[in-house]
C-alpha cells in the first residue's frame, strides 16, 4: 500500500507554495503525522526548508532528470516509514519544460505531470492580492484545463481582510472547490532571497528554523489539517526504488578497472563499473556546509550502495578527509563565500595535489567554480584553466547533453538530461577538454572541463537518473586507492 499524498500547486510562481507546503509539513507533523516531503523539479533550496519541517530529508521528483519511470519508485522510496506525503510543485501547475513540439496540455517536468503520475489530488494555492469575484474564472480554467488532474481544494494566501475572505470563498463556491485554508498577509514570514531564490536553510541557520516554525504556526492556525489529511491519496503501486538493485540493473558485465592515463581526459579510457562492490570501501568526500548546499539524498545512497564510504566535509574550514579517494563538489553558492574558501589554502593545495595525481572528481556548478584559478578575484584550486565571475544574467533551463569524451563518470557519446541554474560565468578560459556538448537556439554549445580524472561542469545531473555513472565513479576511486597504495 502506498503512502497517500497531496500536491501543493499554484497558478504561477510567487503565489506562496513554499510557505504553505513547508508550514503544512510542519503542522501535520505537529498533529502526529509522519510526513514525507517532496519537491517537483530540480530545486535544491525548498527541500532544505521541507526537511527542517519534516525532520527527514526533503527529496525531489523530476521526470526530466530521472525519467518518468522512476518517479513513482523514488516517491515510494522516499515515503517509507511515513503515513502522509506533501509534494510541493514548481512554478505554475502546468508549467514545465518548454518544448515547441509538446503534445497535449501536460508539460514534461510540470507539477501536473507529477500529480498525474502519483494519482494524487492537487491543492491550489492562490495569491489573493488583487483577486475578487473573478477568482472563480481563474479556478474554473485550472479545474477544466485537463480532466486527468483533480483539484481537491484551494488555499487562499495573503488575504487582506474578513470581507476579502468572504468574497473569495464565494468565488470558490461558484466553481465547486472547497476552501481548505485562508492565510492572512504576514510580511514577517518572508524568507530572505538572493539571485537564485531563497537563501538555503543551511546558510540561514537559526533564522531558517524560526521561519519554518512561523510557517508551521500560521498553517496550523488557518488551514483545515483534518480535511487535507482526509483528502490525501495516491493510486501508485509497483516497485520501491532501491539503490543496490538500481546499480545492478544498470551495470554492465564484470570487467577489470583500467587505469586512466594521467595525460588528459581526451585520450582516457574508463571501464564499466562491475556489479560487485570493491574489495574495500573507497572514501568519497562530499563537500557540504554553507557554500555547497545543492544535492540529492539519493546520491549518497547510491555511492554507499556502490561500495563507497561517504564523508561530508565543509571546505570553508576543513581539510580533505583522511584517505579521500574520490571527491564530489556539488552545487551551491561559492560566490557568497569566496573569500573564506580562498582562505582555506591547505584544502585548496590538497585538492590541486590529489587531482594532479589522478584522484577522480565530480564537480557541478559550485564545484566547477571552486576548481577554477579564481572566483571574483579570490584564488581557488587552479585545477580548471579558467577564471570565474558573477555574471549579468541568470542561466536557467534543462539541457539534453552528450558526453564529448570518456571520464570517470560517463563514456563519450552517452546522453544525459541535466539542468543549468547559475548566475556566474567562466572567463579567460584555457584549452581544457570540454565535458559536454548540446545545441541551444541553433548554437553549438561546448561546456565544462575534463582535466586528468576531473569532470567539472555547470550542468546539474540527478544521480538516480545516472546510476551507472555513480558506479563508475566509485570504481575509479577504488582503483585510485589501490594505485596510491602500491606506489
Amino acid at each position: 500500500m502506498s503512502v497517500p499524498a497531496v500536491v501543493i500547486a499554484a497558478p504561477a510562481s510567487g503565489s506562496g507554495k513554499t510557505t504553505v507546503a513547508t508550514g503544512l509539513i510542519g503542522a501535520l507533523r505537529g498533529a502526529g503525522h509522519r510526513v514525507a516531503p517532496f519537491k517537483v523539479g530540480p530545486d535544491y533550496i525548498d527541500p532544505g526548508y521541507h526537511g527542517l519541517a519534516a525532520g527527514r530529508p526533503g527529496r525531489n521528483l523530476d521526470p526530466v532528470l530521472v525519467g518518468m519511470e522512476r518517479v513513482v519508485p523514488l516517491y515510494r522510496h522516499g515515503a517509507q516509514g511515513c503515513d502522509l506525503a506533501v509534494v510541493e510543485g514548481v512554478m505554475g501547475l502546468f508549467d514545465g519544460r518548454i518544448d515547441e513540439n509538446q503534445a497535449g496540455p501536460i508539460a514534461a517536468g510540470s507539477t501536473a505531470q507529477v500529480a498525474g503520475l502519483l494519482g494524487a489530488p492537487v491543492i491550489l494555492v492562490v495569491d489573493a492580492r488583487g483577486h475578487s469575484q473573478s477568482l472563480a474564472a481563474l479556478l474554473h480554467g485550472f479545474a477544466t484545463f485537463d480532466s486527468t488532474i483533480g483539484l481537491g481544494g484551494v488555499i487562499l494566501n495573503r488575504v487582506g481582510s474578513e470581507r476579502h475572505d468572504h468574497v473569495l470563498r464565494a468565488a470558490c463556491d461558484r466553481v465547486g472547490l472547497p476552501v481548505l485554508g485562508s492565510l492572512p498577509r504576514m510580511s514577517e514570514l518572508e524568507v530572505p532571497s538572493r539571485h537564485l531564490g531563497l537563501i538555503p536553510a543551511v546558510e540561514h541557520g537559526a533564522a531558517a528554523t524560526a521561519a519554518v516554525d512561523a510557517m508551521t504556526d500560521l498553517v496550523a492556525a488557518h488551514v483545515d489539517l483534518r480535511a487535507i489529511a482526509s483528502l490525501a491519496h495516491t493510486t501508485v503501486a509497483g516497485p520501491i526504488w532501491d539503490p543496490a538493485m538500481e546499480l545492478r540493473a544498470h551495470s554492465a558485465a564484470h570487467t577489470t578497472i583500467e587505469s586512466l592515463p594521467r595525460g588528459g581526459a581526451d585520450t582516457s579510457r574508463v571501464a564499466e563499473a562491475c556489479t560487485e562492490k570493491p574489495e574495500f570501501a573507497p572514501v568519497i568526500a562530499i563537500a557540504g556546509g554553507p557554500a555547497f548546499t545543492f544535492g540529492y539524498a539519493e546520491h549518497r545512497e547510491l555511492l554507499i550502495a556502490a561500495g563507497a564510504q561517504v564523508v561530508v566535509f565543509d571546505p570553508l574550514h576543513d581539510e580533505l578527509p583522511t584517505g579521500t579517494a574520490g571527491l564530489v563538489l556539488p552545487g551551491g553558492f561559492p560566490e557568497e563565500h569566496a573569500a573564506d574558501l580562498a582562505a582555506n589554502t591547505l584544502l585548496l593545495a590538497q585538492v590541486a595535489e590529489q587531482t594532479g595525481r589522478g584522484m577522480p572528481v565530480h564537480a557541478e556548478c559550485a564545484g566547477l567554480l571552486y576548481l577554477t584559478r579564481s572566483l571574483d578575484g579570490h584564488a581557488m584550486a587552479g585545477v580548471v584553466d579558467a577564471t570565474a565571475e558573477f555574471g549579468p544574467r541568470l542561466t536557467l533551463g534543462y539541457r539534453d547533453a552528450v558526453a564529448l569524451n570518456d571520464s570517470p563518470l560517463w563514456r563519450a557519446g552517452e546522453r544525459v538530461s541535466g539542468h543549468e541554474f547559475h548566475r556566474t560565468r567562466l572567463v579567460a578560459t584555457g584549452p581544457d577538454t570540454p565535458a559536454w556538448g548540446w545545441h541551444a537556439g541553433g548554437e553549438r554549445i561546448r561546456e565544462g572541463a575534463l582535466v586528468h580524472r576531473v569532470h567539472a561542469s555547470y550542468l546539474h545531473t540527478h544521480p538516480a537518473g545516472n546510476p551507472r555513472a555513480v558506479a563508475r565513479f566509485v570504481a575509479a576511486a577504488a582503483e585510485y586507492t589501490h594505485t596510491r597504495a602500491t606506489t
